[in-house]
């Protein structure tokens, strides 16, 4: 496979769009190569699973419900100044990639750049609607200009087709799925005329197990207002912006109540949705090495990759980073949180850099 030589320019470059700088000390570590395919499944028993995913009984659902409120927060419930203070902490050590925009140029300097953002909440607004997630033109305009400076890749939970659909670049790598369903791009770009064709399904087997609780779960859920069950091909979302809190407990059972028949499918959160995924040893963050395993950048010491997301599943991908000793993760965020990112931002907008 050929590997793509993207330098960054002394000056004014397609780097004034990207952000930060990380510590030296990030750039230290030894590199490992990432697996061109998953490892297998996580090895698990049902009655860990239903353990794990705490959807084992009523008490077990409370838990799980306060878990989803923590990982949803509706309304902030400490005082003005104790949040103050928080953010100023969190702040501290997960500083604006903004304000420290200038450094960047050095900390990357001679190295190639690849980058990795999220979709929802990151080019996108969160909204009510999932179908109505629409990136603007001003965020389609950089997402075009970094990704003719740089490779560049969207990684999501969604389908593929559907985040393909909102964006309408063809010269980006998608990775769709939360990483299971990859696709490279279908024309060239300024610095890559011909880009290796990718293609990465892990979770194919898992198609008509999918499709079967996508069934399953539409029928269960509808009798609550506000629901939305979304079929991302290789995994399922179950969306409940829309729902009253007070029926929150009432979702979590219906959901429970159609994963127990399924130990090989595993439950996770995000903002206000419930993600369903298969229990392989793939995420976001083996996305990201995948692809960088397929762009040639694998055993690179000078590979910069930037990340930037806004939810938990994007964790997997700031830890590969951290791990890796090299580039750096971005969390866009109001809130503080515990995150594996570097840096951070404060909404979608500010990723645009304009």
């Amino acid at each position: 496979m050929t590997k793509q030589k993207v330098m960054v320019a002394e000056a004014k470059s397609g780097m004034d769009m990207a952000m930060t700088v990380v510590p030296k000390a990030l750039f230290a570590a030894e590199m490992k190569k990432p697996p061109l395919m998953p490892g297998g499944y996580i090895t698990i028993s049902k009655k860990k699973l239903l353990q794990n995913l705490e959807i084992n009984g009523g008490t077990r659902i409370n838990a799980w419900v306060e878990s989803m409120r923590a990982s949803s927060p509706t309304s902030h419930r400490k005082s003005d100044v104790s949040l103050s203070q928080e953010l100023t902490s969190w702040m501290d050590r997960h500083p604006s990639a903004l304000n420290v925009f200038d450094e960047i140029t050095n900390a990357s300097k001679g190295k190639q750049i690849v980058m990795f953002l999220d979709y929802d909440g990151t080019l996108s607004p969160i909204v009510d609607d999932p179908d109505q997630a629409y990136m603007s033109d001003a965020m389609r305009s950089t997402v075009r200009k970094l990704a003719g400076c740089f490779p560049t890749a969207i990684v999501s939970g969604r389908c593929r087709d559907k985040v393909y659909d909102f964006v309408k670049l063809a010269e980006l790598y998608y990775a769709g799925s939360h990483g299971m369903d990859i696709k490279g791009p279908s024309k060239g770009s300024k610095h890559k005329k011909n880009p290796p064709s990718v293609l990465c399904q892990p979770a194919s087997e898992f198609l008509p197990m999918i499709d079967e609780v996508y069934g399953l779960l539409m029928e269960k859920t509808k009798s609550t207002p506000g629901a939305k069950v979304e079929n991302n091909k290789f995994c399922l979302s179950v969306h409940f912006r829309c729902v009253d809190e007070k029926k929150w407990s009432e979702l979590a059972a219906q959901v429970r109540s159609v994963l127990k028949d399924y130990p090989k499918l595993r439950l996770s959160q995000g903002r206000k949705v419930l993600e369903i995924r298969p229990t392989i040893k793939w995420d976001k963050g083996k996305a990201l090495e995948f692809l960088l395993e397929s762009l040639g950048y694998a055993n690179c010491t000078d590979v910069f990759p930037i990340y930037i997301g806004d939810d938990r599943t994007d964790e997997d991908a700031f830890k590969v980073l951290r791990e890796r000793g090299q580039g750096f993760g971005i969390l866009v965020s109001k809130i503080p949180k515990d995150t594996n990112a570097s840096y951070s931002l404060q909404e979608p907008s500010e990723a645009s850099f304009q």
